[in-house]
């Protein structure tokens, strides 16, 4: 049956892709190969262990790579073209030598696009054979990578000899890992190992969306499994759209980030020169050492996105050393550049960012990359970083509601403001409670406490989605701007699910009867029904309006227009401009 694969060339390859997450795009593909012929050898794993059974794995492989290499380039496939290769069939004294090289040239691509997957999981008895066969690729110009990090024999040892371009983090690692601590521990440690060794990191197996949302978080972008794009011959070259909780870097902006313009990482972006990724290090060298205060630099490509970092320190170490000109004076940048910096858009919250860096525990002495719209904007130091935030932190606790923290009066007018300035259409929704007093008084103080908490909870959850600005005016008076077009729609929300939560601050007998008797100002029993809401929802002309005040004058006639209704009530005011100025006219006497 072995035979008739080899004799018939009988084999097809299948690719799967390698995708950037970062970027949303394709990495490059994973060749793998399947049998044509209908036996029990179609299977590759029994196919590969019969060839390595017979000795015939090498011309297997060749046979393999073959079909690979003409389909990879029939296809005009992006991206580069990943080839797996066991160190049993690179150490056979009869596997051709250069065979791979003409493969390439004839399909009319270049090595650079080749990337060599060497597998740990065999042992190599001669390592030193290995590491000479490696550097031979390496020297023809393909790129080399690790498959099944984890799996095998040498590991590390592996790892330091061949320094890798990349390597492939064993599935093992990836299965479940948001649930396994150990897991989780082993790729930080991968990862921080990567970033000293410039080497990317590339997570293959992934199938759970679970899966895929922490190795975002710890800053693995290179990423292969089902969940992503399944083996195909014919892949496709477009990331999946992945049904998750935005995690990513670089996702946009929400409609009301853009006015809190304080807490986006754009502000803090420092315009340092970049470089390109074909400048040579001692042409860097020189630039750090006609700037003393310049740390870091960041590498571009033709497009001017950003590819990685190149620190003063790192590259100081390698020049200290005594063959560290004559190595690397005229190698480029790449070479020396961490690989895996942390890039974000300008419009990415800071909140957002420092989670990411304490998560990473990036070095506090290190910069992050800023981009606009995908292309170099700056540089922005850790340090400062965490420093804005605090001093925003504080500068927010100060003006916050005790007992919700939602933002008080003085952030809501800012919000407000920053909408006029801007022109933008808004909608102010103010939110009051009914009967609080009577239930304050009835109930406590403490259950008084909680009804505030859960209207604050409600109202936080229900504007979640589209992202608007909750604030706390204090006692039992909300705000909420909103930037869509779905304030009415948000507001019957917040009135449905405040009336359904609330009845469990209340006795059965209470929530049976509709209320309770309670005793008004006037010392007179009357009957008080459950809680509900009144909100006033206003549309300010914002040509009109010119400052934060008469818009909440606005949104405050609307309240008391909806309290005038005894169960809850959405009052939408029609009105859009301030009231005019009442002017009082003097006594007769100034008259003529």
């Amino acid at each position: 049956m072995l035979d008739d694969i080899l004799s018939n060339e009988a084999v097809y390859p299948m690719f799967q892709p390698i995708f950037d997450l970062a970027k949303e795009k394709v990495l490059g593909f994973e060749a793998l190969s399947r049998g044509s012929i209908d036996n029990d050898l179609t299977l590759p794993d029994k196919m590969f262990a019969a060839a390595s059974k017979y000795d015939r794995l090498s011309e297997l492989e060749l046979l393999c790579r073959k079909k690979a290499i003409e389909q990879f380039a029939s296809l005009n496939l992006p991206g580069k073209l990943f080839l797996n290769v066991s160190p049993k069939a690179l150490l056979d004294p009869h596997h051709p030598k250069g065979e791979t090289l003409h493969l390439i040239e004839e399909a009319g691509l270049n090595c650079n696009r080749v990337v060599i997957e060497v597998t740990e999981q065999d042992k190599v008895d001669d390592g030193f054979l290995l590491l000479k066969t490696i550097s031979h690729y390496r020297q023809l110009g393909f790129k080399i990578a690790i498959d099944d990090l984890g799996a095998g024999y040498s590991g590390l040892k592996q790892w330091s000899e061949l320094c890798p371009d990349f390597v492939k983090v064993d599935r093992y690692f990836i299965d479940y890992c948001d649930q396994s601590i150990v897991k989780r521990e082993f790729l930080k440690s991968i990862i921080d190992l990567a970033k000293a060794t410039n080497t990317a990191v590339i997570a293959e197996g992934i199938e759970r969306e679970e899966e895929l949302r922490l190795l975002k978080k710890l800053g693995i972008v290179n990423a292969q499994g089902f969940l992503l794009a399944r083996p195909s011959c014919r892949p496709k070259e477009e990331l999946n759209k992945i049904n998750e909780k935005p995690t990513s870097l670089s996702q946009p902006a929400s409609p009301s980030s853009q006015f809190e313009q304080s807490m986006a990482i754009g502000w803090l972006a420092t315009d340092v020169t970049a470089i390109h990724t074909n400048t040579q290090c001692l042409d860097a060298h020189r630039r750090f050492e006609q700037n003393k205060q310049l740390m870091s630099i960041a590498v571009l490509n033709d497009n001017r996105q950003p590819v990685g970092l190149l620190h003063r320190d790192q590259l100081t170490e390698v020049f200290a050393s005594p063959y560290g000109h004559a190595l690397f004076d005229k190698k480029s940048v790449v070479k020396l550049m961490d690989k895996q910096p942390l890039i974000v858009d300008e419009q990415q919250k800071l909140d957002y960012v420092s989670q990411m860096i304490t998560e990473n525990e990036f070095d506090i002495r290190r910069h992050i990359v800023i981009t606009k719209e995908g292309e170099y904007l700056g540089l922005a130091p850790l340090r400062d970083i965490l420093k804005h935030i605090t001093e925003e932190k504080i500068r927010h606790a100060q003006h916050a509601n005790p007992l919700t923290m939602l933002p008080g009066n003085v952030a809501i007018n800012e919000a407000i403001e920053q909408r006029l300035k801007a022109k933008h259409e808004f909608s102010l929704g103010y939110i009051d409670l009914n009967h609080f007093k009577q239930f304050n008084d009835l109930y406590g103080y403490a259950s008084g406490d909680s009804v505030i908490k859960l209207l604050a909870d409600v109202t936080l959850e229900v504007c979640k989605p589209s992202l608007c600005f909750v604030g706390h005016i204090g006692g039992d008076d909300f705000m909420v701007v909103f930037d869509g077009a779905d304030a009415e729609s948000l507001c019957h929300q917040i009135i449905e699910q405040f009336e359904a939560r609330s009845k469990s601050l209340f006795t059965p007998e209470h929530v049976s009867a509709g209320g309770y008797w309670a005793t008004n100002r006037e010392g007179q029993k009357q009957f008080v029904p459950l809680l509900t809401l009144s909100i006033g929802l206003v549309n300010p002309d914002v040509h009109s309006c010119h400052n934060s005040h008469q818009v909440a004058a606005l949104a405050t006639d609307a309240k008391k227009e909806a309290k005038r209704y005894r169960n809850s009530y959405l009052f939408v005011c029609s009105r859009r401009k301030p009231s005019a100025p009442m002017v009082r006219l003097e006594a007769a006497a100034n008259l003529p």
